[in-house]
Order: C-alpha cells, then sequence, then structure tokens
C-alpha cells in the first residue's frame, strides 16, 4: 500500500463513519472513525520515510509500523513535536487529539453508545481543529 492509497484509505473511512453514525451504526462509527486516523497516520509515515530515509536508518523501522496505535504512529511519523506544538497553540485540537487518541483497534469488539460515536467522529472530523485536518496538511 503506498501514502496515495492510504490517503485515500483515511478519506473512505471517515466518510464510512459518518454514513453510520447518521444511520445509527455507533460502534462501526467509531471505529472507522479512529481507523481513518490510524491510516491518515501511516500516509505521514510514508512522507517521513521518502523524506528520511528512515528505513535505511532503522532496519526494523517498517516492522515497527505494523501497528495500530496512534500514539506510536504519530512517533513514527516524527509528528509529535508538532502537535505538541500546535495543541499548545490550539486548545480544540488538543481536546481533539486527546478523544482521538483513545482510539484503539480493539474497539472493534465494543459496543458504543451514539454520544461515544458522536465525540469520536467530532474529534477526528471537525473542520479546522480536527485530527484528520491537522495530519492532511501533513500527508
Amino acid at each position: 500500500m503506498n501514502r496515495l492509497q492510504l490517503r485515500q484509505l483515511a478519506e473512505d473511512r471517515i466518510l464510512d463513519a459518518e454514513r453510520l453514525l447518521t444511520g445509527g451504526r455507533w460502534a462501526g462509527a467509531y471505529y472507522l472513525a479512529g481507523y481513518a486516523v490510524e491510516c491518515g497516520l501511516k500516509a505521514c509515515i510514508m512522507v517521513h520515510v521518502e523524506a528520511t530515509g528512515a528505513i535505511f536508518q532503522d532496519k526494523k523501522f517498517s516492522e515497527k509500523c505494523w501497528i495500530h496505535d496512534l500514539k506510536d504512529l504519530l512517533a513514527l511519523a516524527n509528528l509529535k513535536p508538532a502537535l505538541d506544538a500546535d495543541a499548545a497553540a490550539n486548545p480544540a485540537l488538543y481536546a481533539n487529539w486527546a478523544v482521538a487518541e483513545e482510539w484503539k483497534e480493539t474497539s472493534r469488539y465494543e459496543q458504543k453508545t451514539q454520544p461515544e460515536a458522536q465525540r469520536m467522529y467530532d474529534a477526528i472530523a471537525n473542520h479546522p481543529n480536527g485530527v484528520l485536518a491537522w495530519i492532511r496538511i501533513r500527508w
């Protein structure tokens, strides 16, 4: 999978989350909203690899990318300092990242309520302070 495919997957998943949310399918909406962030961060990792040759600096770098933890993916994309700085200057982004980082791969096995799904979706899809909007600038 390449960077453009990951970007498209992120865009598709956030649209899917929106449709599920409006259709009352809370658990699926919650999961796919978070998955959109995962895909977006993986696209950012590809940017980082292309810019720095990170895979040649650490032979296990690509192996480390086979994860789903958003905080770890943020670090692998070398975006944690940028997020820290931007979130310090933007309380809405800070709050939205705090919600988004609660997502985990295993949430696909959990039932979610409408407020939980709406909160996750809003934190990720909000313009201009949502997590996905922040990622789009960097992918």
